[in-house]
């Protein structure tokens, strides 16, 4: 799965399309992400030690991968993701680095 958590996305389909947030959990068995804000759901709860008034809370849900794109550093535009191998400097060893393929700049 080439999106990580922490990665700024665009929802890109369904209900919140056009939405950006940022991704708080990945799921890569299922092909699912966790995007703040966005395919929000409420969740009826009992009384507990973490809220002791109970009530009606309202969660995100996960959405599927493919309907989320990563967002370009450089031009803050919907992109693909690439990858490339460069050279680290330290150690002198290979590195596949994420890129993005609007303006081939490198993904933290």
């Amino acid at each position: 799965m080439k999106i990580k958590k922490n990665d700024t996305v665009v929802v890109i389909a369904g209900n919140y399309k056009g939405k950006i947030g940022k991704v708080l959990k990945v799921f890569p068995d299922k092909d699912r992400v966790i995007v703040e804000g966005v395919n929000l759901r409420k969740r009826h709860t009992k009384p507990n030690q973490k809220n002791p008034q109970g009530g009606i809370i309202e969660k995100e849900a996960p959405i599927h991968v493919s309907n989320v794109m990563i967002l370009d550093p450089k031009t803050n535009e919907p992109s693909r993701i690439g990858s490339k191998i460069i050279i680290d400097e330290k150690t002198g060893k290979k590195k596949r680095v994420r890129i993005s393929k609007v303006s081939g700049e490198m993904l933290a």
